[in-house]
């Protein structure tokens, strides 16, 4: 069979079989009289196993070693393959991500990309500071440059350092509502660093949207994620933080923080009797430690009204001495002023 024949039948140019016949990876059979190169079922056979071995991402070498050399060990060379093509996909992986970037940014222009460009190579570094400073750039691009917010909610996701972590979520509380749907999907992540970044960056975005999800989020089955949301709700002046709050100072989780939000929510005083009878209703013997007692009764100090006054009364009597000696000193404080 004559070459034109052959690259017909295989789909492999008549210039590849040169080429592979130039480097002794397929030598034709025979020659006509006039030269030409001819090809036997063997020859098109082996055409076939050139192509096959090539598909999988052997150079032209390789493929000829593992055809003609009998001592050859595939397994090393698949494994090979099989690293090269990960790195592979992590790098297009990466392409790509980094395209929908630019694209969800919406440019303008050539010079927006490639201020994207640069923002996005620099909260990809591994200086610390650097990753801060582009955090801080992208707000005071905004106006100059899109801002790809996308970009920096998975780089606030994926931030250990606290510096760099606090500059990005600063710069997401600019851009509001843009982040806040990413945002919702990072507090469902598998990784509880990840879901504990997102409702922290959450906490940060004033409006009621953001609102509404850290509301949802007090019903998350991570309790980390419950406790943020609740801090947050809590200087909102959303009353739905109670019982995470309540629970917190039980747990000394943030404890401290959690009697400060209490006493926040209290200075409205419709409510200020609500959370005193919530926090009075976990004092009874028995139900909580010692310690525990004692926390809240010093939760009780930033609640005001009759509700509270009352339980303060009662407990400077406490058959727990640390618990009567804080009630003591609380309405000492209380009736100063």
């Amino acid at each position: 069979m004559l070459i034109g024949e052959v690259a017909r039948r295989s789909g492999v140019s008549a210039r590849m079989l040169r080429h592979y016949d130039s480097l002794g990876l397929l030598r034709p059979t025979g020659r006509t009289g006039s030269g030409y190169r001819e090809y036997s079922s063997e020859d098109i056979r082996r055409i076939f196993h050139i192509e096959s071995l090539r598909s999988l991402g052997l150079s032209l070498r390789e493929v000829g070693r593992a055809l003609d050399d009998p001592n050859f060990a595939p397994a090393a060379l698949v494994d090979n393959l099989i690293r090269q093509t990960r790195a592979r996909i992590a790098a297009e992986t990466e392409l790509l991500n980094r395209l929908r970037r630019i694209g969800a940014a919406e440019p303008a222009g050539w010079e927006d990309v490639l201020q994207i460009v640069a923002l996005l190579h620099a909260l990809g570094s591994e200086s610390a500071g650097k990753r801060q400073r582009a955090a801080l750039s992208s707000v005071s691009s905004v106006g100059e440059a899109p801002v790809p917010v996308e970009a920096l909610v998975e780089a606030v996701l994926s931030e250990s350092d606290p510096n760099v972590a606090g500059a990005l979520r600063w710069a997401l509380a600019q851009s509001g509502e843009r982040a806040l749907a990413l945002l919702a999907e990072g507090i469902d992540a598998p990784e509880a660093e990840v879901r504990k970044r997102a409702v922290q960056s959450i906490a940060e975005i004033p409006d009621d949207a953001a609102t509404a999800l850290l509301r949802n989020a007090l019903a998350n089955s991570d309790v980390v994620v419950r406790r943020y949301a609740a801090l947050a709700l809590g200087t909102r002046g959303v009353a739905d933080a109670v019982p995470t709050l309540i629970e917190m100072i039980v747990e000394e989780a943030n404890d401290v923080d959690a009697a400060d939000a209490l006493s926040g929510l209290a200075d409205d005083l419709a409510m200020a009797d609500q959370i005193a009878a919530s926090l009075v209703g976990r004092l009874a013997p028995g139900t909580v430690d010692p310690s525990a007692r004692r926390r809240l009764a010093q939760a009780l100090a930033g609640i005001p009204g009759t509700v509270a006054s009352r339980a303060l009364a009662e407990l400077s009597t406490d058959e727990d001495r640390g618990v009567a000696l804080t009630a003591a000193y609380i309405r000492t404080l209380r009736n100063a002023h």
